[in-house]
């Protein structure tokens, strides 16, 4: 489906020209006619950016774009402002409502299709974690706020041709903000990756070329999503376009206005601090998922997983790999005796004590109540019945600190092993191993037994 672009102005003239430009270039099209239609429209129609006229009677494009922002329904659609005026407070005006960009009248076709075309890019990023986490807000968590005081302690690249020029622009840039400065190229593209919340980047200098800067920088993996403001002449167009194209998120017009930079500034690093925002809600979504809240230990589905990843290697032959099935003894008698809160105590200390007992590849998992699954990979059986053997040991040898350890609870725990076999999948590994653990308990408990010897002494 092609991209919907909503085109807001009073005067129907310039609605057509916009309309029949934009599909020109295979763009879905919607009109409005004013601020509190555009509003109704772009709540309706969701569409991927918004070409607003700032002079509309009424409600204008400053007021129109200020309420596109503040509703959770819209302030995700990119606005770019279709104008008359430039002067830099209008654009400062425009940029503090909320706008991403602004276009002077008559509009360039090239200015045109590249700011449209870089904020598709952007807000196709912004939808899907904006989409995952609205999963993660179905489950009860708080949504994500746009970050007000984003300028505060930004870290800022600001990277020039000349010192002259970048000591300049550096007294334009908000004193919030710590500003580093890279004159060098080569050296600018290696510093960008130490964790910059935006590069700044004349674009205009003669002493190299800076655009291939911007396209390096794009490219490396750890500041692909680093914003890139860039300064340009506003007589080059096309390099501008080109700007855009390479990624750049934003440019500004020599000679460069404070206002205008810092709220361009500040646009990017709220939306980038937004983003990062979601990514780590994301991230965070994600390992709960797998993780097991109490110990902090996978969960069984993650486990499960893994074990059968590692079964189709052993199935080729790739290696060798073993399965341990840790259950501790009597414990229904500790949560009767001690409570559910001893309960938890327990099973948190024995899941620190079983992660002080892994190799680095070993994988564990609270497989349900009191009992734990060790993966060993690269693990034939006599190495993994070692490894259950100095876990039994670990238990059973220290007390268990009850009530901040005014009381202690001795502990021991059965263990099954069993190594996997070609062919084998997880039911069958699990289910020898847990014949193995079995068998463990009917010999008396607080030992190690491996699939092959339950097998013997049956």
């Amino acid at each position: 489906m092609s991209a919907r672009v909503l085109v807001v102005d009073d005067q129907e003239a310039n609605v057509r020209l916009l309309e029949a430009k934009l599909k020109a270039e295979y763009f879905d099209v919607v009109t409005a006619f004013s601020g509190q239609t555009a509003i109704d429209c772009a709540i309706a129609e969701q569409p991927d950016v918004i070409l607003l006229d700032v002079m509309m009677p009424m409600m204008d494009g400053f007021e129109t774009c200020r309420r596109l922002k503040n509703d959770r329904r819209t302030r995700h659609i990119p606005v770019v402002m279709v104008t008359a005026l430039d002067q830099p407070a209008d654009r400062v005006r425009g940029l503090e409502a909320g706008a991403d960009d602004f276009l002077t009248k008559p509009v360039d076709n090239l200015p045109l299709f590249a700011r449209i075309r870089s904020l598709l890019r952007l807000k196709v990023l912004l939808d899907e974690l904006r989409l995952r986490e609205e999963k993660v807000e179905e489950r009860g968590l708080a949504p994500v706020v746009d970050d007000t005081d984003a300028l505060q302690d930004a870290r800022i690249l600001l990277i020039s041709g000349e010192e002259r020029i970048a000591t300049h622009l550096s007294s334009k840039l908000p004193t919030q903000a710590i500003v580093h400065t890279e004159i060098d190229p080569a050296a600018a593209i290696a510093r960008s990756g130490d964790g910059y919340d935006l590069a700044l980047i004349d674009i205009t200098t003669k002493s190299y070329d800076a655009l291939r800067v911007c396209a390096r920088i794009r490219a490396n993996s750890e500041t692909r999503q680093m914003p890139i403001l860039a300064i340009v002449d506003p007589d080059e167009v096309s390099r501008s376009v080109r700007a855009l194209d390479l990624g750049v998120n934003d440019i500004v017009h020599r000679p460069v206005d404070r206002g205008e930079l810092n709220a361009r500034i500040w646009t990017q690093l709220r939306r980038k601090r937004y983003a990062d925002t979601l990514r780590e809600r994301l991230e965070d979504s994600l390992e709960m998922a797998i993780t097991d809240p109490l110990t902090g230990l996978h969960n069984r589905r993650y486990i499960s997983s893994r074990l059968q990843q590692v079964a189709e290697m052993v199935a080729s032959g790739e290696t060798a790999a073993s399965v341990i099935i840790a259950d501790l003894d009597h414990f229904k008698r500790v949560n009767d005796t001690h409570g559910h809160e001893a309960g938890d105590t327990v099973l948190k200390e024995f899941s620190d004590r079983l992660r002080s007992r892994l190799r680095a590849v070993d994988l564990a998992a609270r497989y349900g109540g009191e009992e734990f699954v060790v993966l060993m990979p690269d693990a034939p059986l006599n190495e993994a019945e070692a490894g259950a053997e100095r876990l039994r040991a670990v238990i059973a040898e220290t007390s268990f600190a009850l009530r901040g350890g005014d009381d202690v609870l001795n502990v021991t725990v059965s263990i099954g092993v069993a190594e996997i076999r070609p062919g084998d999948d997880v039911d069958a590994v699990m289910r020898r191993a847990d014949e193995a653990l079995y068998r463990a308990k009917a010999e008396g408990r607080n030992c190690v037994m491996s699939d092959q010897k339950a097998n013997r002494a049956a």
